[in-house]
């Protein structure tokens, strides 16, 4: 049956059921019909002196462009952690339209692990990511007024200024011209489009904790410069304020639930091959006091998810998996070990090509425990799967000294995953206070940041920093953004930046061709070899395989 069809026939609970289970009044809840809704940000100060729960990190091994079934595996855990008497509650990330019609289709798990209602989650998801594509562009509209109006704050059109933002993959909107058709229609100038979840207003949402905060964030967005050289920000603007305004709902997490009714609450969507890849800190903070257990994924492979998490939202927050567990398919190892994703997919087995795409899963492992938490390896598996091969991920990790666990959380949900909750749930229970491990101090020179990220994790023997990069490192430094985090844009589909090398390759030399800050996010973004802000749609878009009939019944979306 496919996943579509088993989450349309799924029964859902009324979102009452979840308030009573979790101890929300109607000050706690903004109703969004009877299946999803909102909680409000005074539920932090309610629960203000419970102790909090504890949080499991999920990640994975690099993926194949299908994904390994991460956000599957974070649902399957959710309801896994419920089969075996714990009370857990997930928090995802928000889809983005892009990638949902573009290769991926829908992101909400799959199988009989999955979040409902899909259609919805998938499709607008309470207004959120439209909300986000507002306030960026309102930032973007009040820029080019001011130009227009006489530009007071003598801002240089001729540089790199604020964007606009929409939700979807248009190559065609990379690089435009604005402002065409006479004196009018205001300064024409060149500007280009990014996808909504790579702008720096998501990542805010992201990392916010308060409306204060999320304002005060939004106020030091940096739009331009003026012609003294001097950072002109959303303030000076006097932008940010119905920025927040018009977020005003967006910061709150949404409420959902599983195929068996575990709470899961979707917030913000950053890429993490460009941003920070998870959900938002307010969603887990408000988790941790409503939840025992608080599954929530990291983007991506743990080279970037999971890094970022521990580097940039850590830090944010104050808030540290007690756990880690890291996805591994048979099919991405096969890939890794040299086979075409087709091949990979089809049942091609060759014991030495294993063998080689396990050290893509070594090196994750080995990236994690730098880290030093509790790590579980989640093999989810597929049908066609052969035991030989899992049995060959379950001797690697008993090498490595790590619990490994096969899962069939599509196929059985929560009864197919309780081994992986056992495990996970033992690891975070034994580690009560987590060590606050980073792999670099803040203090240190942004080039040495990098070449500790691109040396003990991605496995690279230098790096090289273009001419741009140098250029704009060197003024994001002269205004004092050097001791900021750093966030690394970089292929998902290797260790590297070049997403050819599968497997683990060493020595190579990381490129960085451009560096740009996120003030308001607070890190400076590293791109990495040719990394791209809107994405494009492939040859066959998943779009042309969705449909909705007279009743409003959706297929397609997988």
């Amino acid at each position: 049956m496919e996943s579509i069809k088993i989450a349309q026939q799924a029964p859902l609970n009324h979102m009452r059921q979840f308030m009573a289970d979790l101890e929300l009044d109607e000050e706690n809840f903004e109703f969004y019909g009877k299946y999803t809704g909102k909680i409000r940000l005074n539920v932090m100060e309610k629960f203000k002196d419970r102790q909090d729960g504890k949080l499991i990190l999920v990640t994975a091994m690099t993926p194949t462009p299908a994904g390994e079934g991460k956000t599957l595996t974070s649902i399957g855990l959710g309801q896994g952690l419920q089969k075996i008497g714990k009370k857990p509650l997930i928090t995802l990330r928000e889809p983005s339209l892009g990638p949902v019609f573009g290769i991926k289709g829908g992101a909400a798990g799959g199988g009989y692990s999955q979040v409902i209602p899909m259609e919805r989650i998938n499709l607008h998801f309470n207004g959120d990511i439209h909300a986000l594509s507002t306030a960026h562009n309102l930032l973007a509209a009040m820029l080019d007024n001011h130009i227009y109006k006489g530009n007071e704050l003598d801002i240089d059109v001729t540089n790199e200024l604020w964007n606009r933002a929409m939700d979807m993959n248009d190559r065609a909107l990379r690089n435009t011209v604005v402002g065409l058709g006479g004196r009018v229609n205001g300064v024409p100038r060149e500007c280009s489009f990014l996808i909504t979840a790579a702008s720096e207003i998501m990542a805010i949402l992201a990392l916010a904790t308060s409306r204060a905060d999320l304002k005060e964030r939004l106020g030091d967005i940096v739009v331009g410069y003026n012609r003294a050289g001097k950072a002109v920000r959303a303030r000076d603007l006097g932008a940010h304020k119905a920025m927040a305004m018009v977020l005003n709902e967006a910061i709150m997490p949404n409420l959902v639930q599983t195929l068996e009714h575990v709470p899961t609450l979707i917030h913000a969507g950053p890429f993490a091959n460009i941003a920070h890849g998870t959900s938002s800190i307010i969603a887990n903070k408000i988790g941790l006091k409503l939840a025992d257990y608080v599954v929530t994924e990291a983007g991506f492979g743990a080279d970037l998810g999971a890094e970022k998490f521990f580097d940039i939202v850590c830090r944010s927050s104050d808030i540290w998996p007690s756990a880690v567990v890291l996805v591994a398919t048979c099919r991405a190892i096969k890939h890794h070990g040299g086979l075409s994703v087709d091949e990979a997919q089809n049942g091609y087995n060759d014991p030495e090509i294993f063998e080689r795409g396990l050290e893509n899963l070594k090196a994750h492992i080995k990236n994690m425990k730098k880290f030093d938490v509790p790590l579980v390896v989640a093999v989810n598996k597929f049908e066609g799967d052969r035991q030989e091969d899992i049995d060959k991920i379950i001797a690697t990790c008993e090498e490595l000294g790590v619990e490994c666990a096969p899962h069939e959380g599509f196929a059985k949900g929560g009864e197919g995953v309780t081994e992986l909750a056992y495990k996970t749930a033992e690891l975070a229970d034994d580690n009560p206070n987590p060590s606050k491990v980073t792999l670099y101090d803040l203090e240190e020179p942004v080039e040495e940041k990098v070449q500790k990220v691109a040396t003990e994790i991605y496995g690279a023997g230098d790096i090289y920093f273009e001419k741009k990069a140098l250029k704009n490192l060197a003024r994001f430094k002269e205004l004092g953004y050097g001791d900021l985090p750093i966030c690394i844009a970089k292929t998902q589909s290797s260790l590297s930046d070049n997403p050819k090398l599968k497997g683990a390759p060493e020595g190579f030399t990381l490129t960085v061709t451009d560096v740009q800050l996120s003030a308001g996010a607070r890190f400076l973004v590293i791109i990495c070899g040719n990394m791209m802000l809107m994405p494009g749609l492939p040859k066959r878009p998943a779009a042309m395989d969705m449909d909705v009939d007279e009743d409003g019944v959706i297929t397609g979306l997988f």
